[in-house]
């Protein structure tokens, strides 16, 4: 089973729930984890689900907003693929959006702050957002905050955004008023997040549904030009 069998499953999801298929991705991973134990051979089925969802839950969030990605001009990569391809072989674009993404720490090196997927501008390598994107919240919250303060702290690359994008299976984000930790790190200290879920929750300016990525990145792309 690979990415390619998700993905054809949320395109047959479409045919159903059109533009709003993004909701049923928990949905969309939980019909995929029969089939992943059907073939399964091995003693822990539910650890090689969770890694295999949790890597592939990033493939397909890239997927999902590539077209739009696109639309506006923009180019998209993996974050992961960046970091391990060799600098040899990386072409004198990606060279250039590598640079414009690594974190200086002196003495100790450059390095790339640990993100999923990368936006950039292809005509002038500039880096628009970084996305990381997990099933729940608890996974990697804080960590993404810690980029961004990273990221802000450099006249390089302070412009750069740093969004969370998740199912949110544990409902962290539900609540505007009293939140959890992890909306409260969201709210305080990164960019914003986007949430691709069936429940109900309640926005603001940092926390949104899926659907409102796209236009927000227009958004960031007029005020960058």
């Amino acid at each position: 089973m690979t990415i390619n069998d998700i993905i054809a499953l949320y395109e047959s999801k479409k045919e159903l729930y059109g533009e709003k298929t993004y909701r049923y991705i928990s949905a969309i991973m939980q019909e995929m984890k029969a089939r992943h134990k059907a073939e399964f051979k091995g003693d822990d089925h539910e650890q090689s689900w969770r890694a295999f969802k949790g890597k592939n839950i990033e493939k397909l969030i890239q997927y999902i907003i590539t077209d739009g990605i696109s639309e506006l001009g923009l180019a998209i990569i993996n974050g992961n693929s960046l970091e391990r391809t060799d600098p040899r072989n990386l072409s004198i674009e990606l060279a250039t959006v590598k640079r414009n993404l690594l974190i200086d720490y002196h003495k100790f090196g450059a390095h790339l702050p640990d993100v999923d997927i990368i936006i950039y501008n292809p005509k002038t390598y500039r880096v628009l957002a970084v996305l990381s994107s997990k099933v729940t919240l608890r996974e990697r919250i804080a960590q993404t905050g810690y980029w961004k303060f990273k990221l802000a702290s450099s006249l390089i690359t302070k412009h750069i955004k740093v969004y969370f994008v998740t199912p949110d299976e544990d409902g962290d984000l539900a609540f505007r008023v009293r939140p959890k930790k992890g909306r409260a790190i969201i709210e305080a200290d990164l960019d914003g997040s986007y949430v691709l879920t069936e429940a109900q929750i309640e926005e603001s300016d940092k926390v949104k549904t899926f659907d409102k990525l796209i236009d927000d990145l227009q958004k960031l792309l007029t005020e960058n030009s």
